[in-house]
């Protein structure tokens, strides 16, 4: 599916309410530990940053492999695992894949943690 084709979401449909607001759902819990899960591992932690950070806001499959010290078809995987859990779109071109970070999604994890603004802390 190319760039062109991605439907459009609605923020407001795609968004939480942050966890100290209200419950999570059945539904909106399972598909944001999906995730969470997904976030979990150091490697697709450093790989969901390195797209987002890299020029342009996408990267390809080739400049992703030299900062990890594991096999390309192992990139390949932890980059599949992003991508389901809908971290990180792609699209072939050619013959590299290229990634870059959904929004929607990140805004909707950040979203979720927001702690309430309180004039007293906690430690």
């Amino acid at each position: 599916m190319s760039k062109q084709e991605l439907p459009v979401l609605d923020l407001a449909a795609a968004c939480c309410t942050p966890m100290t607001r209200e419950p999570l759902g059945e539904a909106d819990a399972a598909e944001l530990s999906r995730m969470f899960k997904a976030l979990s591992d150091p490697v697709r932690l450093r790989l969901l940053s390195l797209i987002a950070s890299h020029e342009g806001g996408e990267a390809c499959v080739c400049d992703l492999t030299g900062p990890f010290d594991v096999s390309q078809p192992t990139i390949s995987h932890h980059l599949k695992v992003l991508r389901e859990a809908g971290l990180v779109g792609s699209e072939r071109r050619g013959t590299w894949v290229y990634y870059w970070v959904l929004p929607v999604a990140l805004n909707r994890l950040s979203t979720l943690l927001q702690a309430p603004v309180s004039t007293a802390t906690r430690t």
